[in-house]
């Protein structure tokens, strides 16, 4: 089945390139775009997305405030039926509080908006199967402050100790992860092919019990590897 997604941006210009991005990806469907977060708010409980693609300034309601509505603490519980939107926040703006407030509220992914197509994509892929992605650059910052103060929080929870000790290859797959490197990027700078990065990533996660990348980066800085 398709992932059905909505998109709510105040900028047609956006709008229209984001659609176009994601009904050229196979099985993904948009089924609206409006342009502000009450819009947005009505189209999700009448047509029920997977996921949702916030911006965060937008007139009336802002993106936070519908992710606050949808996912966070004063949420209605989930229909009968289990469903609950996935949110991806996707803006100009990276502020630290934004990240954190819409990541504390239940959203699935933050990014900005100079992020590739592919990303896009993926971060909406992500979020369809319960995962979550943040803009490489932010998770590097975000996770760099977090280990020097010592400490880890919300999203960027860092996974557990291995349960088996990790090859080499995973271990550089790691440390590309933790510098915000996406899966091509990764496949290219260590001459891999993409489905054997994500097999690599795929064994660090089981051994880590992590639950995405973002855990995955996280343990990374917190134990070191990624400055070694």
């Amino acid at each position: 089945m398709s992932i059905r997604v909505v998109i709510a941006d105040d900028q047609e210009m956006v709008r229209t390139g984001f659609r176009m991005i994601l009904e050229n990806s196979p099985g993904i469907e948009v089924l609206a775009d409006v342009v502000d977060g009450r819009e947005a708010l009505a189209a999700t409980r009448e047509l029920r997305p997977d996921v949702l693609l916030l911006d965060i300034r937008m007139p009336g309601l802002d993106g936070l405030e519908v992710t606050r509505q949808l996912c966070g603490d004063q949420a209605p519980e989930p229909a009968a039926d289990g469903y609950r939107p996935r949110i991806v926040i996707v803006t100009t703006f990276d502020h630290d509080a934004y990240v954190h407030t819409a990541l504390h509220q239940g959203a699935s992914g933050f990014l900005l908006k100079d992020a590739s197509p592919a990303l896009l994509v993926e971060a909406v892929r992500a979020a369809a199967a319960g995962d979550s992605l943040i803009s490489p650059a932010i998770t590097v910052r975000l996770l760099k402050d977090l280990a020097e103060r010592g400490g880890t929080a919300g999203a960027a929870t860092a996974a557990g100790p291995p349960t088996e000790a990790l090859t080499e290859r995973e271990r550089d797959v790691v440390r590309l992860v933790a510098t915000g490197r996406t899966n091509a990027e990764i496949a290219g700078e260590l001459y891999m092919s993409l489905s054997t990065v994500k097999t690599h990533l795929a064994h660090v996660q089981a051994k880590l019990d992590a639950r995405n990348r973002v855990e995955i980066a996280a343990w990374a800085w917190e134990t070191g590897l990624a400055r070694a």
